[in-house]
């Protein structure tokens, strides 16, 4: 390339820059290798000479059209495929080859065509070792301007037709020789091939490209002695395209814009994997929302089978409240009491007959409580870790931590430690025997004090005597009367209403205090569960939510490089 102007200095150090962003931003989402060496060699080429790549299948004739553009057999031409790698001619004062590596020789030639631009010889597309075919693909986005040779007796074959597709994703301006013009012998098999070119390039390409009748071997004897070749084999309007096409100006817009080409081509590339890569973790995003919605609706449902649950260690409470009752009913009446009298018997029936075995049923249900929640929070953890199965195996590699039923653990001796103590706690709070010693005490003194007041001078056992054999009347008169009534009617009945008042109040604070505890220890473990869950599906999370962030900055930025891209592109065409 020439020493350009300011102008072009600028565009050249704005491209430049422009693919060197494209580069860090591809390389920070993912490129492949391929894509990878194509952009860097993309942006290498724009230091080099101008690049024009032959390509085309084996015996077309590519080694022949290099012969003929060149003037001299520099290049040896067959049946089979003879370029078994890629050959680069430069100029050079001697003929030389020096390899680049195994698949790459460098040609020096003293060739003034060569002094501008370089040529690339390509294997052959359909070559019986494949594995020419890959370097040539690869090679290709290097290039400024391809020269596509097909054969005459066999135009657009399906290997010619599949890459030139290749080579219309990279956006690559495209020259159609179509070599061995000769080998038809009358004009109008000539218009039908060139017929078919023209018909069926632009649909493979996607533009229309020049296509040029030819014959290399002819153009070459022409040039060494047989000039009245040269008319015939079509070589002139194909030079002076390429001249005229490659003059100074032109193979700086051509430099400059195929760079572009392969640019645009790598961004819509990656927008279109980003766009498949949104869509296909779309289905992760429903899927977390999935998972929070049936989060949130297994907690609503453990609070309304809680409350059921909570009413069968509520029963206990409740029967022995109506056992208290019945009790004091049973207990505190004129009939018995001799019974009032006797402090121990009182407080052992309140025992057996009131509280019973409370406290040894509470604690079972408060049991049947915990398994049911244990229970029912693994088989949660299962549904979830189930219905991300697929998922986690479609990113498997990708997402960073154990996602799995080793991350997951119920501990139902801390639970047992948590609920059940507390239940213990609260029960506990009730002492039944200090509770049974005092409605003892209070039966006795009730009777003790009713008769120091009422007998006077008469004697306990006078009273107590006429109350069991029911004549009060009889035996002591107006005054033992009294205090029989005042006994049955007032004092006895008073302390029973008092009794399973209290009893009443103290099982309602108890049943109060027990449910409060048991439903905050359940919120907390409730809390706790769904806080393992999400922590157990933490790694596919975090990976769901950066990759969605990583996509949509990917895709953001490609579209902001892209539209720089487009806007080099209209000023380097005005050149």
């Amino acid at each position: 390339m020439h020493i350009l102007n300011s102008p072009q200095e600028r565009l050249l150090k704005t491209e430049r820059k422009l693919l060197s962003d494209l580069r860090i931003a591809l390389l920070e989402f993912g490129i492949t290798d391929e894509d990878h060496g194509a952009l860097d060699q993309s942006i290498q080429q724009l230091d080099e000479l101008f690049l024009l790549v032959v390509v085309g299948e084996f015996n077309s004739g590519k080694s022949a059209v290099i012969n003929a553009l060149l003037g001299q057999k520099l290049l040896k031409e067959g049946v089979t495929p003879t370029t078994t790698q890629i050959h680069i001619l430069r100029y050079g004062k001697t003929q030389e080859c020096t390899p680049n590596d195994e698949h790459q020789y460098v040609l020096t030639f003293p060739v003034e065509f060569l002094s501008e631009i370089s040529i690339v010889d390509t294997p052959g597309t359909n070559a019986i070792i494949r594995q020419h075919e890959t370097i040539t693909s690869q090679f290709v986005p290097r290039s400024d301007l391809v020269l596509f040779v097909t054969s005459a007796d066999r135009p657009f074959t399906e290997s010619e037709r599949v890459f030139l597709e290749h080579i219309r994703e990279w956006g690559k301006k495209v020259i159609i020789l179509i070599n061995k013009m000769d080998i038809l012998e009358n004009k109008g098999d000539r218009t039908e091939v060139e017929a078919f070119i023209r018909e069926n390039a632009p649909r493979l390409l996607g533009t229309s490209p020049e296509v040029f009748l030819v014959s290399a071997r002819a153009a070459l004897r022409a040039k060494q002695g047989e000039p009245a070749l040269w008319q015939e084999s079509g070589f002139e309007p194909l030079e002076r395209h390429i001249h005229e096409t490659l003059d100074e100006r032109g193979r700086l817009r051509l430099k400059l814009l195929n760079p572009l080409g392969v640019g645009t081509y790598l961004v819509d590339r990656y927008v279109d994997v980003i766009t498949s890569r949104r869509n296909f973790l779309q289905t992760d995003l429903n899927m977390l929302v999935d998972v929070e919605t049936q989060l949130a609706l297994f907690k609503g449902d453990m609070d309304h089978d809680f409350n059921f649950r909570m009413a069968d260690i509520e029963k206990p409470l409740f029967e022995m409240e109506q056992r208290g009752q019945d009790f004091f009913d049973e207990t505190f009446r004129l009939a018995r009491v001799f019974d009032l009298f006797s402090k121990s018997r009182v407080q052992q029936e309140f025992e057996r007959k009131v509280v019973a075995d409370v406290p040894q049923r509470i604690e079972r249900k408060v049991s049947e409580l915990i398994d049911w929640l244990v229970d029912a929070d693994l088989r949660q953890w299962q549904a979830v870790m189930d219905h991300l199965a697929d998922r986690r195996r479609e990113h498997q590699g990708r997402i960073v931590g154990d996602l799995g039923a080793s991350t997951f653990r119920y501990d139902r001796e801390r639970l047992m430690d948590a609920l059940a103590r507390e239940a213990r706690r609260i029960v506990d709070t009730y002492d039944k025997s200090h509770e049974a010693k005092t409605i003892a005490e209070g039966a006795q003194a009730t009777v003790a004090a009713s008769a120091a007041v009422e007998a006077g001078a008469l004697g306990l056992g006078a009273v107590v005597t006429a109350v069991a054999t029911t004549v009060a009347a009889d035996v002591t008169g107006v005054l033992l009367a009294g205090l029989v009534a005042a006994l049955g009617l007032v004092i006895i009945p008073a302390r029973r209403r008092q009794g399973k008042t209290k009893m009443r109040d103290k099982i309602a604070a108890l049943q109060a205090q027990l449910i409060q505890s048991l439903r905050t220890q359940f919120s907390k473990e409730i809390d706790h569960s769904l806080q393992k869950i999400n922590e157990a599906i933490a790694p596919y999370t975090r990976f769901v939510r950066g990759e969605r962030e990583k996509l949509q900055k990917t895709q953001s930025g490609l579209g902001s490089l892209k539209n720089e891209l487009e806007g080099l592109k209209m000023k380097v065409e005005r050149l």
